[in-house]
Protein backbone atom coordinates (compact mmCIF):
# COMPACT_ATOMS: atom_id res chain seq x y z
CA UNK A 1 0.00 0.00 0.00
CA UNK A 2 1.28 3.90 -0.86
CA UNK A 3 2.34 5.02 2.14
CA UNK A 4 0.02 8.38 0.92
CA UNK A 5 -2.63 9.00 -1.97
CA UNK A 6 -5.58 7.19 -3.19
CA UNK A 7 -3.79 5.47 -6.13
CA UNK A 8 -3.80 1.59 -6.10
CA UNK A 9 -5.81 1.45 -2.41
CA UNK A 10 -8.52 -1.22 -2.56
CA UNK A 11 -11.57 0.07 -1.08
CA UNK A 12 -14.93 -1.21 -0.16
CA UNK A 13 -17.73 0.81 -0.68
CA UNK A 14 -21.23 -0.41 1.48
CA UNK A 15 -24.07 1.65 -0.22
CA UNK A 16 -22.52 1.82 -3.58
CA UNK A 17 -25.63 1.98 -5.89
CA UNK A 18 -26.39 5.62 -4.97
CA UNK A 19 -26.35 8.58 -3.27
CA UNK A 20 -22.72 9.37 -0.95
CA UNK A 21 -21.62 5.90 -2.32
CA UNK A 22 -22.12 5.84 -5.60
CA UNK A 23 -20.34 9.49 -5.79
CA UNK A 24 -17.13 8.37 -3.80
CA UNK A 25 -17.17 5.20 -6.12
CA UNK A 26 -16.36 7.78 -8.78
CA UNK A 27 -14.16 9.95 -7.03
CA UNK A 28 -11.98 7.44 -6.04
CA UNK A 29 -12.00 5.70 -9.26
CA UNK A 30 -10.59 8.62 -11.51
CA UNK A 31 -8.04 8.62 -8.42
CA UNK A 32 -6.54 5.38 -9.10
CA UNK A 33 -8.42 3.13 -6.49
CA UNK A 34 -9.63 -0.46 -7.03
CA UNK A 35 -13.38 -0.79 -6.36
CA UNK A 36 -15.19 -3.62 -4.06
CA UNK A 37 -18.75 -2.66 -4.42
CA UNK A 38 -21.55 -3.29 -2.33
CA UNK A 39 -25.36 -2.63 -2.03
CA UNK A 40 -28.96 -4.59 -1.97
CA UNK A 41 -29.28 -2.94 -5.49
CA UNK A 42 -27.46 -5.47 -7.98
CA UNK A 43 -28.77 -3.64 -10.70
CA UNK A 44 -27.19 -0.34 -10.17
CA UNK A 45 -24.19 -1.98 -8.62
CA UNK A 46 -23.59 -3.66 -12.32
CA UNK A 47 -24.33 -0.39 -14.03
CA UNK A 48 -21.97 1.27 -11.46
CA UNK A 49 -18.71 -1.18 -12.17
CA UNK A 50 -19.50 -0.55 -15.82
CA UNK A 51 -19.43 3.07 -15.83
CA UNK A 52 -16.39 2.73 -14.18
CA UNK A 53 -14.30 0.08 -15.85
CA UNK A 54 -15.56 1.90 -19.44
CA UNK A 55 -13.50 4.73 -18.01
CA UNK A 56 -10.68 3.19 -17.32
CA UNK A 57 -11.09 1.95 -13.48
CA UNK A 58 -11.31 -0.89 -11.89
CA UNK A 59 -14.55 -2.34 -9.77
CA UNK A 60 -15.87 -5.70 -9.00
CA UNK A 61 -19.12 -5.35 -7.14
CA UNK A 62 -21.20 -8.06 -4.93
CA UNK A 63 -24.59 -7.39 -3.22
CA UNK A 64 -24.48 -6.89 0.09
CA UNK A 65 -27.24 -6.49 2.62
CA UNK A 66 -25.37 -4.77 5.72
CA UNK A 67 -27.71 -6.49 8.19
CA UNK A 68 -26.46 -9.91 7.31
CA UNK A 69 -22.97 -10.88 8.89
CA UNK A 70 -22.12 -13.15 6.10
CA UNK A 71 -22.39 -10.64 3.16
CA UNK A 72 -19.92 -8.13 5.30
CA UNK A 73 -17.63 -11.09 5.15
CA UNK A 74 -18.74 -11.76 1.41
CA UNK A 75 -17.05 -8.07 0.66
CA UNK A 76 -14.31 -8.23 2.06
CA UNK A 77 -13.37 -11.76 0.91
CA UNK A 78 -14.04 -10.34 -2.48
CA UNK A 79 -11.33 -7.71 -2.13
CA UNK A 80 -8.92 -9.87 -1.14
CA UNK A 81 -9.77 -12.24 -3.87
CA UNK A 82 -9.42 -10.07 -6.57
CA UNK A 83 -6.53 -7.33 -5.56
CA UNK A 84 -5.02 -9.91 -2.53
CA UNK A 85 -6.17 -7.64 0.20
CA UNK A 86 -8.50 -4.56 1.53
CA UNK A 87 -6.99 -1.01 2.64
CA UNK A 88 -10.19 1.20 3.14
CA UNK A 89 -13.86 -0.01 4.34
CA UNK A 90 -16.35 2.80 3.75
CA UNK A 91 -19.08 2.00 5.58
CA UNK A 92 -21.77 4.11 3.93
CA UNK A 93 -25.12 1.93 3.99
CA UNK A 94 -27.52 3.60 5.79
CA UNK A 95 -31.40 3.78 6.68
CA UNK A 96 -33.42 7.18 7.49
CA UNK A 97 -36.87 6.01 7.86
CA UNK A 98 -37.38 8.66 10.22
CA UNK A 99 -40.91 9.57 11.92
CA UNK A 100 -42.09 11.10 15.26
CA UNK A 101 -42.08 8.32 18.04
CA UNK A 102 -45.82 8.89 18.08
CA UNK A 103 -46.18 6.89 14.86
CA UNK A 104 -44.76 3.60 16.06
CA UNK A 105 -43.52 2.80 12.90
CA UNK A 106 -41.74 0.21 15.30
CA UNK A 107 -40.72 -2.09 12.01
CA UNK A 108 -38.86 1.34 10.57
CA UNK A 109 -36.83 1.73 14.22
CA UNK A 110 -35.90 -1.76 14.17
CA UNK A 111 -34.83 -1.26 10.44
CA UNK A 112 -32.62 1.64 11.16
CA UNK A 113 -30.77 0.17 14.28
CA UNK A 114 -30.32 -3.34 12.03
CA UNK A 115 -28.90 -1.16 9.53
CA UNK A 116 -26.99 1.86 10.94
CA UNK A 117 -25.92 0.41 14.12
CA UNK A 118 -25.57 -3.83 13.39
CA UNK A 119 -24.46 -2.96 9.66
CA UNK A 120 -21.52 -0.77 10.84
CA UNK A 121 -20.50 -3.78 13.27
CA UNK A 122 -20.69 -6.31 11.13
CA UNK A 123 -18.46 -4.48 9.09
CA UNK A 124 -16.10 -4.09 11.65
CA UNK A 125 -16.44 -7.89 12.27
CA UNK A 126 -15.40 -8.64 8.85
CA UNK A 127 -12.75 -6.12 8.01
CA UNK A 128 -10.69 -5.49 11.80
CA UNK A 129 -9.29 -9.20 11.36
CA UNK A 130 -7.95 -8.80 7.69
CA UNK A 131 -6.68 -5.12 8.93
CA UNK A 132 -4.75 -6.90 12.24
CA UNK A 133 -3.64 -9.44 9.78
CA UNK A 134 -2.22 -6.96 7.13
CA UNK A 135 -0.81 -4.58 9.41
CA UNK A 136 -2.74 -1.70 8.52
CA UNK A 137 -6.30 -0.99 7.22
CA UNK A 138 -8.84 2.11 7.21
CA UNK A 139 -12.61 2.38 8.17
CA UNK A 140 -14.61 5.70 7.35
CA UNK A 141 -17.82 5.04 8.33
CA UNK A 142 -20.98 7.52 7.84
CA UNK A 143 -22.67 9.35 10.06
CA UNK A 144 -24.75 12.09 10.40
CA UNK A 145 -25.02 15.62 11.69
CA UNK A 146 -27.79 13.84 13.82
CA UNK A 147 -24.94 12.37 15.96
CA UNK A 148 -24.56 15.80 17.21
CA UNK A 149 -28.35 17.01 17.20
CA UNK A 150 -31.56 15.98 17.77
CA UNK A 151 -34.86 17.21 16.12
CA UNK A 152 -38.17 16.01 16.01
CA UNK A 153 -39.38 13.23 14.26
CA UNK A 154 -35.67 12.18 14.23
CA UNK A 155 -34.94 10.36 17.91
CA UNK A 156 -34.41 7.24 16.90
CA UNK A 157 -32.32 7.97 14.10
CA UNK A 158 -30.35 10.24 15.77
CA UNK A 159 -29.74 7.75 18.26
CA UNK A 160 -28.31 5.20 15.77
CA UNK A 161 -25.75 8.05 14.29
CA UNK A 162 -24.99 8.71 18.15
CA UNK A 163 -23.92 5.20 18.49
CA UNK A 164 -22.05 5.18 15.14
CA UNK A 165 -20.18 8.14 16.76
CA UNK A 166 -19.86 6.45 19.85
CA UNK A 167 -18.81 2.67 18.14
CA UNK A 168 -15.95 4.52 15.99
CA UNK A 169 -14.49 6.35 18.76
CA UNK A 170 -14.53 3.31 20.43
CA UNK A 171 -12.67 1.84 17.94
CA UNK A 172 -10.28 4.53 17.10
CA UNK A 173 -8.78 4.33 20.78
CA UNK A 174 -8.66 0.30 20.50
CA UNK A 175 -6.95 1.06 16.96
CA UNK A 176 -3.32 0.99 17.89
CA UNK A 177 -0.55 2.56 15.53
CA UNK A 178 -1.52 0.60 12.71
CA UNK A 179 -5.26 1.36 11.75
CA UNK A 180 -7.10 4.34 10.80
CA UNK A 181 -10.80 5.30 12.13
CA UNK A 182 -12.77 8.05 10.33
CA UNK A 183 -16.46 9.43 10.92
CA UNK A 184 -18.01 11.51 8.22
CA UNK A 185 -20.89 13.46 9.51
CA UNK A 186 -22.97 14.84 6.29
CA UNK A 187 -25.58 17.59 7.02
CA UNK A 188 -28.19 18.09 4.01
CA UNK A 189 -27.21 15.93 0.76
CA UNK A 190 -29.25 15.96 -2.42
CA UNK A 191 -29.44 12.00 -2.12
CA UNK A 192 -32.54 9.71 -1.93
CA UNK A 193 -32.49 10.26 1.76
CA UNK A 194 -36.69 11.43 1.83
CA UNK A 195 -37.94 8.65 0.42
CA UNK A 196 -36.83 6.20 3.08
CA UNK A 197 -39.65 8.08 5.04
CA UNK A 198 -43.26 6.73 5.25
CA UNK A 199 -44.67 9.52 6.71
CA UNK A 200 -45.75 11.64 3.70
CA UNK A 201 -45.20 14.96 5.66
CA UNK A 202 -42.39 13.98 7.04
CA UNK A 203 -40.91 12.74 3.62
CA UNK A 204 -42.57 16.40 2.42
CA UNK A 205 -40.25 18.31 4.47
CA UNK A 206 -37.56 16.32 4.06
CA UNK A 207 -37.53 16.66 0.26
CA UNK A 208 -38.65 20.43 0.43
CA UNK A 209 -35.47 20.94 2.48
CA UNK A 210 -33.54 19.10 0.49
CA UNK A 211 -34.30 20.86 -3.25
CA UNK A 212 -33.91 24.63 -1.15
CA UNK A 213 -30.25 23.92 0.66
CA UNK A 214 -28.76 20.32 0.04
CA UNK A 215 -24.94 19.87 -1.26
CA UNK A 216 -24.22 17.29 -3.61
CA UNK A 217 -22.72 14.18 -2.97
CA UNK A 218 -19.55 14.42 -4.48
CA UNK A 219 -18.92 17.07 -1.59
CA UNK A 220 -19.12 14.06 0.99
CA UNK A 221 -16.59 12.04 -1.38
CA UNK A 222 -14.02 14.79 -1.83
CA UNK A 223 -13.89 14.84 2.29
CA UNK A 224 -14.54 11.12 2.44
CA UNK A 225 -11.01 11.21 -0.53
CA UNK A 226 -9.02 13.85 1.69
CA UNK A 227 -9.02 10.88 4.64
CA UNK A 228 -7.91 8.54 2.89
CA UNK A 229 -5.21 9.98 0.65
CA UNK A 230 -3.76 11.29 4.03
CA UNK A 231 0.18 9.42 4.66
CA UNK A 232 -0.27 6.50 6.85
CA UNK A 233 0.59 7.93 10.11
CA UNK A 234 -2.25 10.70 10.06
CA UNK A 235 -5.60 9.35 11.24
CA UNK A 236 -8.27 12.07 10.05
CA UNK A 237 -11.07 11.18 12.84
CA UNK A 238 -13.86 13.33 12.57
CA UNK A 239 -15.37 15.49 9.37
CA UNK A 240 -18.83 17.19 9.92
CA UNK A 241 -19.57 18.70 5.95
CA UNK A 242 -22.98 20.56 5.58
CA UNK A 243 -24.33 23.56 3.68
CA UNK A 244 -23.11 27.09 4.69
CA UNK A 245 -27.30 27.68 5.21
CA UNK A 246 -28.27 24.25 7.41
CA UNK A 247 -28.36 25.51 10.81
Amino acid sequence: MNDAGIDGKVVAITGASSGIGEATALLLAERGARLVLGARRSDRLTDLARRITEAGGEAVHIRTDVTRREDLHALVGLARERFGRLDVLVGNAGSGAISPLDDLRVDEWDQMVDVNIKGVLHGIGAALPVFRAQGSGHFVTTASTAAFRVVPAMAVYAGTKFAVRAICEGLRQEAGDSLRVTTVSPGQVHTEFAEASSNPGIRAKITETRDRLAIPPVAIARAIAFAIEQPDDVDVNEIVVRPTAQL
